[in-house]
Formats: structure tokens, C-alpha cells, sequence
């Protein structure tokens, strides 16, 4: 795409995600520009579209795909519709970012990559994690070997059941046929693919996933071992019916380890002979900043984007393999 032009975006599925996180990044980013959304909800799509000051709204997502005002497509849609949406997406050779996790499953995920790998255009998954400074700092203290060399990574994620949980109002993150892993396929979708950034491909994985509490059909108890091509080994366990909330990730290294949270704004502590560093980095009030940017410079030539279809996929391999799918 050429730099003398506004990039022009069109976003399907214009719900809470695309208020804060991911909508107005895309806006403020110089060379993008907002020019459409849609939501099946005429009502709500025209209200969205007021308040953040876009042009056009639709109520069918086949409009907003093919209107020659739109170059790039934001999907910020439930998982389940991902596919059928990419698949338009890419039939009319747009370049696009799909919302995580990539699909509900791996063989869907695998369909869109394909779509968009033969037709050579630009897929992006929204692990905005991937492009947060906070998480660069993690990587350059590995890459620089402050903790020598990398044994295991360990997270442990927990909380509490949510109003929603306990009142069985319907909630699609614990529907088991659009996230069948629960809030893990939600939560957990982030910090596999992290890890996989700052540890390189996982090789080999497997779990164990239950529902403990019976209170919606997805699963809420996961507990998954994994490889990384490196030899770094990975443990995870994700349980949604905990007392307490936790966040906590720690990579053991021969001389050190390092601490964070995948999703609290905690510090990021470095352990090792030289002492304890800790570091408070923010995240942007709009978390997404940093992912969009780097489509900006991945769509002119200037860096390649961290979070491509072929990672997103990788991610929907690992997540189909602990929850014993493949």
C-alpha cells in the first residue's frame, strides 16, 4: 500500500472491545482512517458510528466488505464468525486483522490462513501483547541473557465465577460451541501466544480440561505441559471457579528468573546474582496503539508485524492440543 494515502478501515462487529482497546487506535493512528462499521443492530451500529465520528455504518457485513471505500478489514466479531467473515475478506482481496483467538478451533483457524497465504495478502491476529513495551522488556532481558540460559515458564490464572457465571445469563465466552475452552480460549489464547513470542514454536503439548463447577458448557478447569522447539518447558493452569484472582507467570532460568502477569499491570521483576530489578511499565490507555502501528508498518514495508496469521494459527494448535482436540 502506498504511503501517500490514508489506509481506509472498515470494523465488523463494532462492540466493547473496539470502544477502548482496539476502535480508537485505529483512528488515531496517522495514515488510518475509520471510514466504516457495521453491526447487525441497526440502532446501535448508528450509534457507535456517531459517537466516534465515522461516515459510513452497516447492518450486513457483505456491504461493508465490498465497498471500494474500504482497503483493510478489522473483524471484532465473537469467534465463531470469524471464519466466515475472513473468508469474504480475503475472496475480495482485502488485507485484514481477526480479534483472538483466530477461531474456536484449529481446523478453522488453518481454512483462514490459507485464504489469505494464497491469495499473499495480510493477515493480522489481535495479540496486541505481542507489540506492548511492557513484554519487549521481557524479551530483551532474554535475549540479552540476564537470566542465563531459559529452563521453563510456569503461569498460573485463576478467579473467581463472574455475576454472569453464577446467574446463567448467557455469556458466548462460556459457550461451548464458540469458545469451547471456556475463558480460557478468551484468556489463556493471550499468554500461549506471549510465550511463544519471547520463547520461539512450541513443539510438543497436551492437557487435561474439565468443567468442575457445571454452571455454563464450556470448560473451566485446564491444566496443559508444553515444549518449545528450544527445549524450554512450559506448564499452565487456568482455573475460572477459583476463590482468588491470580496472574502470575515466572521464566526460571540457569541464573535468574523473571516475574509478570500476562494481564495485571503489575511490575516485571527480574531476579539474578546482580540483585532484584523491578520495572512499573504502562500500558497505553488504548491497548491495542501498539499492535495497530506496527499494521501501519507492516502494510508500507517497514517492519513485519509480530502477530501474522501463521502465529495466530500456531496459537490455535497449542490451545487445540491442551484441550485434547488434535
Amino acid at each position: 500500500m502506498k504511503e501517500d494515502k490514508n489506509i481506509r478501515w472498515g470494523i465488523i462487529g463494532c462492540g466493547a472491545v473496539t470502544e477502548v482497546k482496539s476502535g480508537p487506535a485505529y483512528q488515531n493512528t496517522e495514515g488510518f482512517e475509520v471510514r466504516a462499521v457495521m453491526r447487525r443492530n441497526k440502532e446501535k451500529a448508528a450509534d457507535y458510528a456517531k459517537r466516534h465520528g465515522i461516515a459510513k455504518f452497516y447492518t450486513n457485513a457483505d456491504d461493508l466488505i465490498a465497498d471500494e471505500e474500504i482497503d483493510a478489514v478489522y473483524i471484532a466479531t465473537p469467534p465463531d464468525s470469524h471464519k466466515a467473515y475472513a473468508l469474504k475478506v480475503a475472496a475480495a482481496g482485502k488485507p485484514c486483522c481477526i480479534e483472538k483467538p483466530m477461531a474456536p478451533n484449529y481446523s478453522d483457524s488453518l481454512e483462514i490462513h490459507k485464504a489469505f497465504n494464497d491469495k499473499k495478502l495480510p493477515l493480522f491476529i489481535a495479540y496486541y501483547r505481542r507489540s506492548l513495551p511492557r513484554f519487549d522488556k521481557v524479551k530483551e532481558w532474554l535475549n540479552d541473557g540476564k537470566i542465563g540460559e531459559v529452563r521453563q515458564i510456569c503461569w498460573q490464572l485463576s478467579k473467581q465465577p463472574n455475576d454472569s457465571d453464577l446467574s446463567g445469563e448467557y455469556n458466548w465466552r462460556t459457550d461451548a460451541k464458540i469458545a469451547p475452552g471456556g475463558y480460557f480460549d478468551d484468556l489463556a489464547s493471550h499468554g500461549l501466544d506471549l510465550f511463544v513470542h519471547l520463547l520461539g514454536d512450541i513443539s510438543e503439548a497436551s492437557g487435561i480440561a474439565t468443567n468442575q463447577m457445571g454452571l455454563y458448557t464450556a470448560k473451566d478447569a485446564i491444566m496443559g505441559q508444553w515444549k518449545h522447539e528450544s527445549g524450554v518447558l512450559g506448564s499452565g493452569s487456568w482455573n475460572f471457579g477459583c476463590y482468588e484472582r491470580e496472574d502470575k507467570v515466572e521464566i526460571y532460568g540457569s541464573k535468574g528468573k523473571i516475574i509478570f502477569s500476562v494481564f495485571d499491570e503489575a511490575p516485571i521483576i527480574l531476579i539474578n546474582p546482580n540483585g532484584e530489578e523491578k520495572l512499573e511499565i504502562e500500558n497505553p490507555k488504548h491497548i491495542q496503539q501498539f499492535h495497530v502501528a506496527n499494521i501501519k508498518n507492516h502494510l508500507l514495508g517497514v517492519k513485519e508485524h509480530p502477530s501474522l496469521g501463521k502465529s495466530g494459527l500456531h496459537a490455535s494448535w497449542v490451545m487445540d492440543r491442551i484441550l485434547g482436540n488434535i
